[in-house]
């Protein structure tokens, strides 16, 4: 699997890309600079992930030398013990590098934008809508990627009706792509004084963030509005009609967005929203057939799918695609996602290959 790459020519790619950056650097095309920095990541990580599989390679033939022919027995036991450890580290690393290159969803190296809404629970869905946003936020931030406000619609204590956001990094689909669907908390508000366990609901969208070519949309399919931005209570936060209400026509979706100080900066943002939107409605249409196989894996993602349960009191949270609860509500709240994340991609990786044997 990983002997067929050619390192060398990886290198002299690499070292190109280093080149075509620098002189982009000096330029004035952001877009182009993003696209080959996105570029240049991901073939750098490529090259670091086939040096670390040589050198793991190199260690784990040393110790079965090792093993086979010391003959003090303790230290045959020590390379015996490294050698399970360096087979564990390599087959790690393949199955990551596998993932890299041959994804599961071709849209997995794509930025996202992210929905949230609160559902059913009135005051207690929009806190803990706001509780998801910071969640995702803290991942992102763990994961050195870069997260921006789109959009929000806050509530008078803290809440948020609606907030949506976009996260840029290496690989981000990938990561965050099960977490659509409805999210459900359990816990006693702050206002219950009976101590009565509340539930209450959240959706979270994630949309893969689509490029012009990806999605082309029509001036004339779109009716465009501008206004003076508010804000809570309905009082002005500027004069200028710097807010923006787009609808696109065919569809009848509308986005909103007044968080940038400029028309053409909100303007820019609520087209990012639509695109990524209206390529999702369009892979919906694409694998509707595939949709039973797909729930039979980890879920539809969904937001109609209840797809977690955030349980406070018992300090548990169960993920109905899974066999097993995960505990430490706070830290998983504070952004430890990833062995949720992690066991749903073995899952998923598994039904894949058991589909593939059949």
């Amino acid at each position: 699997m990983v002997s067929h790459i050619d390192q060398k020519k990886l290198k002299e790619q690499v070292l190109a890309l280093e080149d075509r950056l620098a002189a982009l650097g000096a330029s004035h095309d952001q877009a182009a600079f993003r696209r080959v920095s996105k570029e240049y990541r991901e073939q750098k990580e490529l090259l670091e992930m086939m040096e670390e599989h040589d050198q793991l390679t190199t260690e784990r033939d040393g110790a079965k030398l090792m093993a086979q022919h010391e003959k003090d027995e303790t230290l045959r036991a020590l390379a015996e013990e490294e050698l399970t450890s360096l087979s564990e580290k390599i087959m790690t690393l393949e199955q990551s590098l596998d993932e890299l290159l041959h994804p599961a969803d071709p849209l997995d190296k794509k930025n996202i934008i992210i929905e949230i809404r609160a559902a059913a629970g009135g005051d207690e869905a929009a806190l803990f809508a706001a509780q998801l946003f910071r969640m995702y936020a803290r991942y992102a931030e763990d994961h050195k990627w870069k997260t921006t406000l789109i959009s929000q619609n806050r509530t008078g204590i803290g809440g948020y009706k609606e907030v949506i956001f976009s996260i840029e990094g290496d690989r981000v689909y990938s990561r965050l792509r099960y977490e659509s669907g409805v999210h459900r908390v359990q816990r006693v508000p702050e206002t219950e004084k009976s101590g009565r366990v509340h539930t209450s609901t959240a959706t979270v969208a994630v949309l893969p963030e689509a490029d012009e070519v990806d999605i082309k949309i029509d001036p004339k399919d779109l009716d465009v509005k501008a206004s003076t931005a508010g804000g809570h209570g309905g009082q002005s936060v500027n004069t200028t009609y710097s807010a923006i209400r787009i609808v696109h026509l065919p569809t009848g979706m509308v986005v909103q967005c007044q968080d940038e100080r400029s028309f053409q900066q909100n303007k820019l943002k609520a087209m990012e929203v639509l695109r990524a939107r209206l390529l999702a409605m369009e892979q919906e249409k694409q694998t509707a057939s595939e949709a039973s196989n797909r729930k039979a894996q980890v879920g539809s993602g969904e937001r109609s799918e209840k797809i977690r349960t955030y349980n406070i009191p018992q300090d548990r949270v169960t993920d109905h695609r899974l066999t097993e609860n995960f505990h430490d509500v706070p830290h998983i709240l504070g952004g430890n996602l990833d062995p949720i994340i992690d066991k749903l991609k073995t899952v998923e990786r598994s039904n894949h290959d058991r589909s593939a044997a059949l």
